[in-house]
């Protein structure tokens, strides 16, 4: 369970860049978002709510996305969430810092000491 745990604070640390990736491919409402990203991990993460939800205030108060209503044609009036430019621009550079991060982490916990 420790390794479950630290594997989700490593995750933790990158919840807007999951959402707003998540919603790159079409806007969303909440359990959908959550259910892609439980598919999208294979079963390996599942975003609790309240993370979820204030992932989403945040980044719509960073004018990150914007959030709308949808009709009520097919049941409940849902609240669905578009990933705006300043968004993609943030989850560009997300994913930039993402990856230099794990070069050096790779670098700093290499095995044989040697170059990648």
């Amino acid at each position: 369970m420790a390794t479950r745990d630290a594997e989700s604070d490593l995750i933790r640390g990158n919840v807007d860049a999951i959402v707003l990736n998540t919603l790159r491919k079409e806007d969303s409402y909440g359990y959908e978002i959550l259910k892609d990203i439980a598919a999208t991990s294979q079963g390996e993460y599942e975003m609790k709510e309240p993370s979820l939800y204030t992932s989403l205030k945040r980044l719509e108060k960073q004018g990150n996305v914007e959030s709308y209503w949808g009709s009520e044609s097919q049941g409940a009036r849902r609240k669905y969430y578009h990933v705006t430019e300043d968004g993609t621009r943030e989850l560009t550079d997300a994913i930039d810092r993402w990856h230099r991060a794990r070069r050096i982490i790779d670098r700093l916990l290499e095995q044989d000491g040697g170059e990648q």
